[in-house]
């Protein structure tokens, strides 16, 4: 479609709407084609939807393919644009059906794809070179440097970090190369997006695959403040849309879709009344959008930066009730206001015009009449019968030479013509190009050694200075005695000066090595002089994001944990895998350690947080006062090297966590030897 039909159709579709430029898109959520309609009839500006697989809510009805090409229909009609979820990490052995699935959706004219995957995406923009590409809160996009990667990527888009201040928010929109898209309604994760691993590692339901169980809406045994200490509120940010509207902010994202097509509708009306108006919400509204669904109430807190405990919330019966009461929805009932300029001259065919949208269609050309001549009432009844279509008939002109007969089929038929011309023309007509292109795998050199991470420097012993190759230790604690240094999982803009001192320092006191688990950080690391080593927090999944994160400048990448040995082994370039250690599950924006304990317990690596099993996952604090959990049993493969080294893995990353300087020795003997444990541990598949 045009860009002016678009335009013209979105004017069309709601004339109190204004039209300025510094108007928000809303972004609504469509888990099912009832929520679809929902959003529609709300007055969203665009839609996101999933297909039936590689979405992030794959457990929502979702949408097969019949349903996604007459969705797109529907929204196209009324001016609304749609965006498809594409936003898992994808294994090669699904490339292929990945990409047939993009192709299919893009033909029928979805306007843009949220990806999470490099890889994915890189394999996208090479077929189909057009695509327009949203990269996915999945991606962990946290500021300025990663939507400057995202964008030499492909990228038009990032949806940013929920995490991100009203400060972080203002620089990014400030100097960022693509838009911001800002989740501005909806459920919360505790873990930063993209970097949870819980679901995965400990129930086997994967929330980097669209399956997540939400451990952290489960209560867990503390001796804090509650037995919800993962459990967030829902985000609100409807008292600050001025704000983010003098922002720059691109799309305004409500959360939902495991939604019903109440919740949609509901909200969706709040917010387009509110983004109408450029105001915020007053607090009957924030009342009103309480009561829809919440948690016990809202948090703005990551906006505000007033991170506490005042962020931690459940959903009471009562809302429960609450949201089953709801007004049910029963379709689309908003019409789009067309007028029709018609001329039934003699001589020449049956013409209608449409306006605004500037389509004309012809008919027959009219008879004369030998008895009753057409009439003007006529015409106008028989063109205005609009009923079951988008449309309803505004104005009407019509220039009629007398004495003329038109049969009433042939006014039905041109009025269906002009429907169907006016649907047609908000289609976008596409196609693919001829031949596929031919694919590069990744080409660095597969090295052997054995790397690792110790969160605690002072539990490195000798042994382990002499087993590994490089030792990790976190930058904020580096103390010149091992050649590497993990930075933060987080960096903000606002933080970006303070860790780039670090490095300097790090730098200067003999690191060579950097353990990297973002691509917004990795320019820090280049400018310090320090050699880039991939984190398993980029979430590395197959031969393309492998490739991808080969191109940046990365040595050598840690695969994703959730690979088995099989897909692992299909991976090429420089990479390794973790062979022994306890995963990092979470890292959380909100300090867990206060949530269970007390900031010296946290601070000492003394904080657990006790499942409903009563089984142990440790608790550390990050920089920032951010928190790592770590999973309650590690990898280990002491006793099945043979495994592998059939799996291709000479590139063997062990994490040592909670563990002593006496465990430490113990586990190196162990891989020296072949020796089994004798504690609880978890297996590489």
């Amino acid at each position: 479609m045009s860009a002016e039909k678009n335009i013209a159709l979105s004017e069309a579709a709601d004339g109190n709407r204004k039209n300025t430029e510094q108007r928000p898109e809303l972004l609504c959520p469509a888990g099912s084609p009832a929520a679809f309609d929902a959003a529609i009839e709300a007055g969203a500006d665009a839609i996101y939807f999933g297909g039936s697989a590689f979405n992030a809510r794959i457990n929502a009805k979702n949408f097969t393919p019949d349903d996604i090409k007459a969705a797109i229909g529907r929204a196209h009609a009324y001016g609304v644009k749609v965006y498809m979820a594409a936003n898992t990490l994808i294994y090669d052995r699904e490339l292929r059906d990945y990409l047939d699935m993009v192709k299919a959706a893009y033909l029928d004219g979805v306007d843009a794809f949220i990806v999470a995957d490099l890889g994915a995406a890189s394999m996208l923009k090479r077929h189909i070179p057009d695509i327009e590409l949203h990269a996915s809160t999945q991606l962990s996009g946290h500021n300025i440097a990663a939507a400057r990667r995202l964008a030499d990527a492909g990228f038009s888009r990032m949806v940013c970090a929920r995490e991100m201040s009203a400060t972080d928010l203002r620089e990014f929109t400030k100097h960022s190369p693509i838009e911001a898209e800002v989740f501005v309604h909806g459920a919360l994760c505790v873990c930063h997006s993209g970097q949870c691993l819980f679901s995965s590692l400990v129930g086997k339901r994967s929330g980097n695959r669209g399956e997540c169980a939400q451990p952290c809406r489960l209560p867990y045994k503390t001796g804090g403040r509650g037995e919800y200490p993962l459990s967030l509120k829902d985000l609100c940010l409807a008292e600050h849309i001025t704000e983010l509207i003098g922002m720059g902010v691109a799309s305004f994202k409500i959360e939902g879709r495991m939604k019903s097509p109440e919740y949609v509708r509901d909200v969706t009306s709040i917010w387009r009344r509110l983004i109408d108006e450029n105001r915020n919400a007053n607090r009957d509204e924030m009342a009103e959008l309480a009561y829809i669904f919440s948690r016990g109430g809202f948090t703005d807190g990551y906006y505000k930066g007033e991170i506490g405990h005042a962020m931690m919330g459940v959903r009471s019966e009562s809302n429960k009730q609450n949201s089953r009461e709801l007004e049910p929805f029963e379709g689309i009932t908003r019409k789009i206001s067309v007028d029709f300029d018609v001329k039934i001259k003699r001589g020449e065919p049956l013409t209608l015009t449409v306006s605004p949208l500037g389509v004309t269609v012809l008919g027959d050309i009219p008879e004369n009449a030998i008895t009753a001549p057409i009439d003007v009432t006529t015409v106008e009844r028989a063109l205005g019968k609009l009923g079951g279509t988008p449309f309803e008939l505004g104005k009407i002109n019509i220039d009629l030479d007398g004495g003329l007969m038109v049969p009433i089929s042939k006014l039905n038929a041109l009025r269906r013509s002009a429907v169907e011309a006016v649907i047609s023309a908000s289609q976008t007509k596409r196609s693919l190009p001829d031949r596929e292109p031919d694919e590069d795998m990744p080409q660095g050199a597969r090295t052997s050694g054995r790397t690792a991470v110790f969160y605690n420097p002072q539990s490195i012993t000798e042994r382990a200075r002499e087993y590994f190759d490089v030792i990790y230790t976190p930058l904020e604690l580096y103390d010149g005695k091992t050649n590497g240094v993990i930075l933060p999982a987080v960096i903000f803009d606002s933080e970006r000066e303070s860790v780039r001192v670090m490095l300097r320092v790090a730098k200067e006191r003999g690191a060579a090595h950097a353990l990297v688990g973002n691509i917004g950080h990795l320019d820090l690391v280049l400018e310090a002089g320090l050699i880039p080593h991939g984190d398993i927090r980029l979430n590395v999944s197959n031969n393309y994001s492998m490739r991808e994160v080969e191109k940046l400048g990365f040595s050598d990448v840690i695969v994703s944990p959730e690979l088995t040995l099989p897909r692992i082994r299909d991976i090429g370039g420089n990479r390794g895998a973790v062979v022994y250690g306890r995963i990092p599950l979470m890292v959380t924006e909100k300090c867990v350690g206060k949530e269970i304990a007390d900031c010296s317990a946290c601070g000492g690596g003394q904080v657990y947080l006790r499942d409903r099993k009563n089984i142990s996952f440790p608790v550390f604090r990050e920089w920032q006062h951010r928190s790592i959990i770590f999973n309650s049993v590690p990898f280990f493969m002491a006793d099945r090297q043979n495994e592998l080294v059939r799996a291709g893995i000479s590139l063997c990353h062990f994490i040592f966590s909670d563990e002593s300087a006496a465990e430490i020795d113990e586990i190196i003997y162990c891989y020296e030897s072949g020796k089994p444990s004798d504690k609880p541990i978890r297996r590489m598949n």
